[in-house]
């Protein structure tokens, strides 16, 4: 656990460090809403409320959805019609937020601008549809993990009472698989709080923005605004330098940032209740002759719900191979790319499978040694607190580790633009997912051969050595490709750490001063060019590139569950 233990450390101290830099007036920074650091005026509240609306909406738009989904998918369909679908919702969660970005400006920002008559359709309302399409899939994940633990012996209690399904499913089965569905939001909750790139290409950055009176409220939706990511990721930490009240200001808000996504990932996963449901079963009590309509109408919407996670893979595939039908040559993959818009990705592309290459070489033995650490050496109360340090870790919000990163390697160790130092900031993001998939695989070992191991008299270095390593690397490689896939889409760390948009050799000759060109960076570059169609549809080539690397990393991770995990069950 040493390094997540490091990875907090490095970051509060960054935070810590920075906010003494300069004097920070919290009931200020808190209770105004004007920012304006030529006047020295530095209030948070309108990127608070900012925050808070765009997730409330992602999270209304996106809970009903995801639960129904996932019920569909444990409950109504069998196996061989239940993996595709959950294969789709897992390629979207692995879906990179740049893409999710310029989806949101070719079809979120013109609906919303026909629906409130905005030019350009920047507003809070858009920053939440892209915003529920990117929590959706995990909250569909988790909840299928969730009703899928609930044993069978429920189901067939409930239905030996002659239960129709929706009264199986909300009498027997939601009432103990609730604490984990809920997990599942709030952990898409702390993705939403954390997600930068998105955000900032859809909200229009208008600082100050609050409404004048509760009916002012929804044309507030309607019209752009600012959260604390999206201030975060902009041109400003560049400008603050990294002392003064400026700087000061900015870390508060990473702070307040930190809080709250920690807060949701706490008590996302903490542990559940064991007292006894004592909900009893309700469903039998309906009028005879309206049960199998409401079973039917149910089924129905559920279902449909279901069709939402493909039909949105099969729409995003489709916009993506027909705005980016320039990757779909050799010479667009093979080819560096030419002035602001032209020639290929070849140089991004070996610059993104660099930074990958250096981060799975440096967080597979920090990953494993923590998840070796959760899932044998400790018990009880520890062993959740570390868990949830980790799960904590793994919902920072990578603009913050970006900055850090900007901070202590670029600016204290005078790296400047380096590709190691990108690296090192992705390493955050791929550990937790390694460790929490080995100390998941660790738990689920068969306890006769622990047993066998402790009677042949083994010592602990080689009982981990002799039955824990060859038990667990399937699922650690399979941690290390999820993370991987993760990785391969974040921006905002490499912004400000490791990447620039032309001018960098295609590999780096040294570590000082060695930038590289990568993806994410580049589509995130050629989006702001939103007027120039050149740009744009380089733009597009590009995602299209990212996404199918980071398709075969998730096909890979899943191919390897299903062979050395075997099939789960997903159905009653």
């Amino acid at each position: 656990m040493f390094s997540v233990a490091l990875v907090l450390a490095v970051l509060i101290g960054y935070l810590a460090t920075g906010m003494a830099s300069g004097d920070v007036d919290w009931l200020t920074l808190i209770g105004d809403r004007t920012w304006s650091p030529v006047n020295g005026a530095f209030g948070a509240l309108s990127m608070i409320y900012g925050s808070a609306v765009v997730c409330v909406l992602a999270l209304v738009l996106a809970v009903p959805v995801g639960w129904s989904a996932a019920i569909a998918l444990s409950e109504y369909l069998p196996p061989r019609f239940a993996r595709p679908l959950r294969l789709s919702v897992e390629l979207l969660a692995a879906v990179p937020s740049i893409v999710y970005g310029l989806i949101g400006i070719m079809v979120i920002r013109p609906f919303v601008a026909a629906l409130g008559d905005v030019p350009g359709g920047d507003s809070l309302l858009a920053a939440g549809i892209v915003l529920a399409v990117m929590i959706m899939p995990t909250i569909v994940a988790v909840s299928v993990d969730a009703l899928s633990a609930v044993p069978a012996r429920y189901r067939e209690a409930a239905y030996s009472l002659g239960l129709t399904r929706r009264e199986v499913v909300r009498s027997a089965v939601l009432p103990r698989a609730r604490a984990g569905m809920r997990a599942g939001v709030l952990l898409g909750l702390a993705r939403g709080l954390g997600e930068a790139i998105a955000v900032f290409l859809v909200i229009g950055r208008a600082d100050g923005r609050l409404p004048a009176s509760p009916g002012d409220f929804f044309h507030s939706l309607v019209r752009p605004g600012q959260t604390l990511t999206t201030k975060l990721a902009g041109p400003e930490p560049m400008l603050a330098g990294t002392s003064g009240p400026y700087f000061a200001a900015l870390c508060a808000l990473g702070v307040i940032l930190l809080l709250l996504v920690a807060a949701a990932t706490v008590w996302g996963t903490r542990k559940a209740s064991d007292r006894p449901v004592k909900r009893g079963l309700r469903g039998h009590r309906a009028a005879a002759r309206m049960r199998i309509p409401r079973d039917r109408l149910t089924t129905l919407l559920r279902m449909g719900a279901l069709l939402l996670p493909g039909t949105l893979l099969i729409g995003m595939l489709a916009i993506l191979v027909t705005r980016g039908s320039s990757a779909l040559s050799p010479a667009f993959w093979f080819s560096p790319s030419a002035g602001a818009a032209g020639g290929g990705v070849s140089d991004q592309i070996l610059g993104t499978l660099l930074l990958l290459a250096t981060t799975a070489l440096i967080a597979l033995p920090l990953g494993y040694g923590a998840g070796v650490l959760i899932g044998t050496r400790t018990s009880g109360t520890t062993a959740r607190v570390l868990e949830t340090l980790t799960v904590a870790i793994g919902g920072t919000p990578t603009i913050l580790l970006g900055l850090a990163g900007y901070v202590l390697f670029s600016s204290a160790m005078g790296w400047g633009r380096s590709w190691l130092a990108g690296a090192i900031v992705l390493v955050p993001v791929v550990v937790p997912v390694i460790a929490l998939t080995t100390a998941g695989r660790i738990r689920g070992m068969p306890s006769e051969i622990t047993e066998s191991a402790l009677v042949l008299g083994l010592t602990r270095a080689q009982y981990i050595r002799s039955v824990v390593i060859p038990y667990t690397w399937p699922a650690t490689l399979t941690g290390l490709l999820l993370g991987l896939a993760r990785a391969a889409g974040e921006t905002a760390p490499l912004i400000f750490t490791a990447t620039v948009f032309f001018g960098a050799p295609a590999l780096p000759t040294g570590i000082v001063n060695s930038p590289v060109q990568a993806l994410p960076t580049h589509i995130f570059t050629l989006s702001q060019d939103s007027g120039a169609p050149e740009a744009i549809a380089q733009a597009w080539g590009s995602a299209l590139v990212l996404v199918l690397i980071t398709a075969v990393l998730l096909s890979l991770a899943v191919a390897m569950r299903n062979r050395f995990e075997g099939a789960r069950r997903w159905t009653t």
